[in-house]
């Protein structure tokens, strides 16, 4: 072709992209001198030409070339899509019009064949709950709103409503079609027909005529009936008397659960199957014969039911087809005529023992009952009141005996007092006699007409109540006298009872306490002087509980100095005493003597702490006193006079016996401080012994005294410190050799009892007095009682410190020339390291 170049040979592109680039360039070569070569000589283009116009071009020429070549081929070939897409696009809309057009005369005309009957109809889209509605709403509802269609409870009654709410469930939820006939309030006939249609579900109500609406109002009066026909045997069957029905052969038909409980049947079936029969022969034909006659029987028979004779009244009257019958039990009520005979003879005695005169008249105003104290009480004739006198004899035989109030107007009083004849309501009189005592007349009408007097004797109450007011005048006296602040509140929690004191000390005015203010007001008046709410509503608590009102106890420190103490106490009456108490003087010297004792625990703090430090600081030169002493001592430093050596042994003896108390001084210090430990482990008893009195055997053998050791060969060993062992065994005989004369016996003894090792030291010195014997484990407490010892007072200290330490006890015996005797007594079972507290 003209204008095109092939290429027949050479090596293919290797780059796809290079190819195109070529072929594009070769194409621009060849639009650009297409036309000279034609012009020349009509044959294929010059190839060198093309080549040379090629070459001539630089590359950006090149590229914007190509570039403008695609943009025009592009939209060539776009415009010529979209106008193909167009003439298609017309041609399917002219289609899809038409059509439109078709579906909606369709529509139309299917809309026009619905709505030509009267009728609603409901359609649910699968997944949507909003229903379309369409049609004369007006057929089943007065209101304008749509949806008021589906509310079936406004338009029928509640079990076709319900049925038609779980009908139209069904049909949304299962596609469950249903058709039912229905009568709405206003008294049209409808035909609610539902079901799945095309994916949708309708419901159609629709209104029926002739026929079938005689059928729906046949049908809605046949559930009617059978609804009441329902509830009257539902009625029947909840009756506690038994019911039957018979056909006119007598046969029973239908009986009720309270029959079948009396004939002790199954259920009913089994009663009707057995024909198990209440009533007796005779009583049933006696009733068979009544209603032959046309009449109602009306009797009461006997029956036995669940084993036990009871009375029925029975009522049996005939029907249209058969005869109806039930059975009241009377059994109860025959019982309870007996029991209220009985009841009324038992309320005649009762009321013959009460200290209560009683009288009772009749509406004739005669007297029809009497009890022994109202005799007694006016000293009347048995015969005379038996012979039922009138109210007014009465009256007029006690004031012939001047045994009735001296009154000016006697027969005014008297018609007065018999206004009670025609009274509705209980009276109450007070009658003064001329033998000084007084009498509470109460006059209570009675129901079927006449009187009931009662009289009281209230003489002696009248006293108790003087008496009581007096004695409520003295509590009052003594109340407002008293220190204390006090306060009663009655079970309504305000305020009935106050004195003085309590006002002053919470600065409440009197006008304000004289209102009886609740415990909230009081509590609210008394807040500025006191704040703590806890302690309040303990206090309001306390008053307005009804059950397990607690007795509350406080102290309590108002702004203004004052201290005072809170005791409620819950009376019998269920009203609360409040008792406030000052006791700020008290307080002062509390705190006085609580100060004084600070102070003295500071200063025996102080004590100890200054021991301790010089202790520590007295050990340091101490120890090279003792190391230079030694050192003076070694021949390898030259001879020494035995005068020199005589010094140099009393300064290493001072300095021994200085350091030993300096020692006992830093233990002391270190339990006290809670830092000493105990390195527990098996100490050997027999031999501990042995070491402690090896370490006094120089003092024994000077002092001429004796030493036994008793223990048991098997006692063994127990879990202690053994280094703090020895050390109490050695002070304990340190401290008899001590006190103990030349020539005395002292006596080491270990026993071993079963949770316990018990050390004692035994000597037959001076004794200590019983004034002192507390104070001898104090710290520098040292009593020479008539000895030659002299000591620091450190040594018993440090015993007990170490025994206490090992959780055991340490016991004193002694008697003034008895000697004395140490028992330390020392637990078995050592679980953990003890620790000083």
């Amino acid at each position: 072709m003209p204008g095109t170049i092939r290429r027949t040979g050479g090596r293919p592109c290797s780059h796809p992209g290079q190819g195109g680039f070529r072929a594009a360039t070769i194409a621009l070569a060849t639009a650009a001198g297409a036309a000279p070569a034609r012009a020349e000589g009509g044959g294929l283009p010059d190839v060198a030409g093309t080549v040379h116009v090629l070459t001539s071009l630089n590359r950006s020429e090149l590229v914007a070339m190509v570039l403008t070549l695609g943009v025009l081929v592009f939209g060539v070939v776009t415009a010529v899509m979209l106008v193909r897409t167009r003439i298609r696009a017309s041609f399917n809309d002219s289609k899809l019009r038409d059509r439109i057009a078709a579906v909606r005369a369709d529509h139309d005309r299917l809309r026009t064949l619905l709505m030509s009957d009267s009728q609603v109809l409901v359609s649910w889209a699968a997944a949507d709950n909003e229903p379309e509605i369409i049609g004369d709403i007006s057929l089943v509802t007065n209101a304008s709103i749509p949806q008021r269609v589906l509310a079936f409870g406004s338009w029928l009654e509640p079990d076709k409503a319900q049925a038609m709410e779980r009908a139209t469930d069904a049909l949304r939820a299962h596609g469950e079609g249903f058709a039912m006939q229905l009568m709405t309030t206003n008294g049209r006939a409808i035909e609610a027909d539902g079901r799945a249609i095309g994916g949708r579900a309708v419901l159609r109500l629709r209104e029926v005529s002739g026929p079938r609406r005689e059928l729906t109002e046949l049908q809605a009066r046949h559930d009617k009936l059978l609804s009441d026909m329902e509830s009257l045997r539902a009625l029947i069957d909840a009756l506690p008397s038994p019911v039957w029905t018979r056909d006119v052969a007598g046969t029973l038909t239908f009986v009720n659960t309270a029959y079948v409980r009396a004939v002790e049947a199954r259920d009913p079936t089994d009663a009707l199957n057995r024909a198990l029969e209440l009533l007796n022969r005779a009583a049933r034909e006696e009733a068979s014969r009544v209603r032959a006659a046309g009449h109602i029987y009306a009797g009461r028979q006997p029956a036995i039911v669940a084993g036990s004779r009871r009375n029925f009244d029975i009522i049996d009257l005939p029907t249209r087809r058969g005869s109806a019958g039930i059975g009241i039990d009377v059994t109860e009520a025959e019982q309870m005529r007996t029991e209220l005979k009985r009841l009324g003879d038992a309320h005649r005695r009762t009321l013959d023992h009460i200290s209560t005169g009683v009288a009772i008249f009749n509406a004739e105003q005669h007297l029809v009952f009497y009890n022994a104290a109202y005799r007694a009480l006016w000293n009347l004739d048995p015969a005379f009141l038996d012979q039922y006198p009138t109210d007014s004899s009465l009256l007029d035989q006690l004031r012939a005996t001047r045994r009735l109030p001296e009154e000016k107007d006697y027969k005014e009083w008297k018609a007065a007092l018999h206004e009670a004849y025609r009274a509705a309501e209980t009276r109450e009189h007070l009658w003064h006699l001329p033998n000084r005592s007084t009498l509470r007349v109460v006059t209570t009408p009675n129901p079927e007409g006449g009187v009931t007097y009662l009289f009281d004797d209230v003489t002696e109450s009248l006293q108790m109540a003087r008496d009581y007011d007096a004695l409520i005048r003295v509590q009052r006296e003594t109340l407002d006298n008293l220190a204390e602040a006090v306060a009663v509140f009655g079970s309504d929690g305000r305020l009935r009872l106050h004195n003085p004191a309590f006002a002053a000390m919470w600065r409440l005015e009197p006008a304000a306490l004289a209102e009886q203010p609740h415990i909230e007001a009081v509590i609210e008046r008394c807040r500025p002087l006191y704040g703590d709410d806890a302690l309040w509503q303990r206090l309001h608590a306390a008053v307005t509980a009804i059950e397990g009102r607690d007795s509350v106890k406080g102290r309590l420190e108002l702004r203004n100095g004052n201290v005072a103490d809170l005791v409620t106490v819950p009376l019998p009456d269920g009203a609360t005493l409040v008792a406030f108490l000052d006791v700020t003087d008290t307080i002062n010297v509390e705190r006085a003597l609580r100060e004084r004792n600070e102070a003295l625990e500071t200063a025996d703090a102080l004590k100890v702490d200054f021991v301790h430090h010089v202790s520590y600081e007295l050990r340091s030169p101490l120890t090279n006193i003792i190391g230079f002493a030694q050192l003076m001592a070694e021949p390898s430093l030259g001879a020494l006079t035995p005068k020199q050596r005589e010094y140099l042994h009393y300064i290493g003896t001072s300095t021994n016996a200085l350091l030993a108390i300096i020692n006992d001084i830093l233990d002391l210090a270190t339990i006290d401080a809670g830092a000493m430990k105990l390195n527990l482990g098996a100490v050997d008893i027999r031999r501990t012994m042995l070491a402690a009195a090896e370490g006094i055997g120089d003092r024994l053998v000077k002092n001429g005294i004796t030493l036994d050791i008793v223990a048991r060969p098997d006692i063994g060993s127990f879990t202690a410190d053994d280094r703090r062992i020895r050390q109490i065994l050695f002070n304990l005989l340190a401290n008899a050799v001590g006190f103990s004369p030349a020539g005395s016996k002292i006596t080491l003894s270990a026993t071993r009892q079963p949770d316990a090792i018990e050390f004692s030291v035994a000597d037959t010195g001076a004794g200590i007095p019983p004034e002192v014997q507390g104070r001898v484990f104090d710290w520098f407490q040292t009593h020479s009682r008539g000895s030659g010892h002299r000591g620091a007072g450190l040594g018993l200290s440090i015993v007990r410190s170490f025994v206490e330490l090992h959780g055991g006890t340490v016991t004193l015996h002694s008697a003034v020339g008895e000697g004395t005797t140490v028992i330390c007594r020392f637990p078995l079972e050592q679980h953990v390291e003890r620790t000083a507290a």
